[in-house]
C-alpha cells in the first residue's frame, strides 16, 4: 500500500492538470456580466480544437467535473459553444440552463431538427445565441424564431453590412452581443448600434484556469454504462459505481453543481443515486466516456486500488462492528472515497470537503477522524501503513468509545478484512 499520498500526487501533476479558458462578456455600463468557457489544452493561451463535438465535451467535464461552475463562473452566466451532434443528446440536459447560454456554432446547419431542438430547450430554460455573424443570411433569418442572442463578429463583419444586421435584430426583439471587439472605436461604434453586451481583446484575453483531473477509468465506464443500458436496480448500480471510486467523486460534485435542488447532506452513496437519478448518471457517464483521452487502466491506477481498497476496508469493519448497519456501512464507503479526495483533485482536504455536500458525520471523520467513521479511517490508515501498535489503539478505542457497537475488532479480525478489502478491489479491477 501507498504511504506517501504527497509524493503520489506530486508525480502525477502532469498527466492531471486540465486546463480551462474563459473570456469575459460585459454590460453596456462595462461591469462584468459572464464568461465565454473555452477548450484549452495546455496553460498557452490558444484554443487547438480538431473535434467542436470533443472540445465541448472537454469544457462540460471540466467546468462541472474539474473546476466547479462556481469556480469557473462566479455567480455569473456561462457562454459554451455547442456543436450540432451535442446539441441534439441527451447529454446537454446535465448543464443548468439557468446558468448557460448555448452558443450555436457556425458550423453547424440550421436544418429543421436543429431548429426543433432548439425550440425545445428555450422551453427548458436555455437562452440560445447564434455566434459568430457577419452577413445577413438565409441561416441567420431561419435562426430568429429560435434565438435569443445575436452574436456579430466585428472583427469579419464588413461596417456596411452592420447597419443591416443590427437593424433585423432589434426588429425581433433579440439580444445583441459584439464579439471580437479589439480596438476602442469598434466598442464605441458597437454602444451607439445599442449593442447590449460586449468580448474582446480590447477588454481582456481569455484567462486560462488550471484544475486536476478526476480520471474516470475507461473499464469502469464501460461496465456502468453496460450496466444502464439493463435498467438496473438501486443496489446493483450502488455495487457498480463503488468498484469506480472517481465516479463516485464526480456523482457528488455533479449534484452539487446541477439544479437538482438538494439541499440535505449526502451521507450514502445510495442517497446520492436517489438524489441525481439514473438517467443524469447514464448522461454524464457518456460524456466522461468521450471527454477522456487515455485513461490509466484501474488495477494499475494506484489512486484507484488505494482508495477503492480503504473504502471498501472501511465499509466491511463498519458492517463487523454494527451487525451488519448498512447505513454505517455506507457511510463508511463514503468516507474512504472522500477521505482521498484531495489526492485526486490535487488540493487541501479541507478545500475539497467543503464543497462537497457531506453529512456531519462524514466530514467530522475526514477532517477530525472522530466518531465511529473517524476511528474507522484512523484504523484504516493504520493498516495501509502496516502499524500493528496504532491498530490495536484504534481497537481499544473503539471498544472503549463506541460500547454500544455490537461486535469489537482485534488485530486478527482486522487483518482478514484487509486482505479481503485488497483482493476485492484487485478482482474487480481486473474486469
Amino acid at each position: 500500500m501507498l504511504s506517501d499520498l504527497d509524493a503520489l500526487a506530486d508525480s502525477q501533476i502532469e498527466f492531471e492538470s486540465v486546463y480551462l479558458g474563459r473570456q469575459p462578456i460585459l454590460g453596456r455600463d462595462g461591469a462584468l456580466s459572464a464568461f465565454e468557457l473555452l477548450f484549452r489544452s495546455s496553460l498557452e493561451n490558444r484554443a487547438r480544437v480538431t473535434n467542436d463535438e470533443e472540445a465541448t465535451a472537454h469544457v462540460l467535464v471540466r467546468t462541472i467535473g474539474d473546476v466547479g461552475i462556481t469556480a469557473a463562473l462566479g455567480s455569473h452566466m456561462g457562454y459554451l459553444n455547442i456543436s450540432r451532434d451535442m446539441l441534439m443528446s441527451e447529454v446537454v440536459l446535465l448543464i443548468p440552463p439557468q446558468r448557460f447560454v448555448l452558443e450555436i456554432l457556425e458550423t453547424v446547419v440550421l436544418d429543421a431538427a436543429v431548429i426543433e431542438r432548439c425550440a425545445k430547450l428555450r422551453q427548458y430554460g436555455f437562452k440560445i445565441a447564434l455566434d459568430d455573424v457577419t452577413v445577413l443570411s438565409d441561416r441567420l433569418l431561419t435562426a430568429m424564431p429560435v434565438a435569443d442572442i445575436i452574436k456579430i463578429d466585428f472583427l469579419d463583419c464588413e461596417r456596411t453590412a452592420l447597419l443591416e444586421l443590427v437593424s433585423l435584430a432589434k426588429a425581433h426583439n433579440k439580444t445583441l452581443l459584439a464579439e471580437k471587439v479589439e480596438a476602442e472605436a469598434d466598442h464605441q461604434l458597437a454602444l451607439r448600434l445599442g449593442f447590449d453586451f460586449f468580448q474582446g481583446y480590447y477588454f481582456a484575453k481569455p484567462q486560462v484556469l488550471v484544475s486536476r483531473r478526476a480520471s474516470s477509468s475507461k473499464q469502469g465506464l464501460l461496465r456502468l454504462l453496460g450496466l444502464l443500458a439493463t435498467e438496473p436496480t438501486l443496489g446493483q448500480l450502488e455495487t457498480e459505481l463503488k468498484l469506480s471510486p472517481n465516479l463516485v467523486v464526480q456523482v457528488l460534485r455533479l449534484i452539487n453543481s446541477s439544479a437538482f435542488g438538494f439541499s440535505r447532506p449526502i451521507s450514502s452513496l445510495r442517497q446520492a443515486i436517489i438524489a441525481i437519478g439514473t438517467r443524469q448518471i447514464t448522461r454524464w457517464a457518456q460524456l466522461l466516456f468521450f471527454a477522456e483521452g487515455s485513461n490509466v487502466a484501474l488495477q494499475s491506477d494506484p489512486l484507484v486500488q488505494l482508495a477503492g481498497a480503504r473504502a471498501r476496508f472501511m465499509e466491511v469493519a463498519a458492517e463487523a462492528i454494527s451487525g451488519a448497519d448498512e447505513k454505517l456501512a455506507d457511510a463508511a464507503f463514503m468516507t474512504g472515497i472522500f477521505s482521498l479526495v484531495h489526492v485526486v483533485f490535487g488540493s487541501t482536504t479541507e478545500e475539497i470537503v467543503d464543497t462537497l455536500r457531506l453529512s456531519p458525520a462524514i466530514r467530522n471523520a475526514i477532517l477530525e477522524e472522530s466518531g465511529e467513521l473517524g476511528l474507522l479511517l484512523a484504523l484504516a490508515k493504520a493498516v495501509e501503513k502496516g502499524d500493528e501498535l496504532e491498530i490495536d489503539k484504534c481497537c481499544e478505542r473503539l471498544a472503549a468509545e463506541h460500547p454500544t457497537l455490537s461486535h469489537q475488532l482485534d488485530a486478527a479480525q482486522v487483518g482478514e478484512l484487509a486482505l479481503a478489502s485488497a483482493a476485492w478491489i484487485s478482482a474487480h479491477a481486473r474486469m
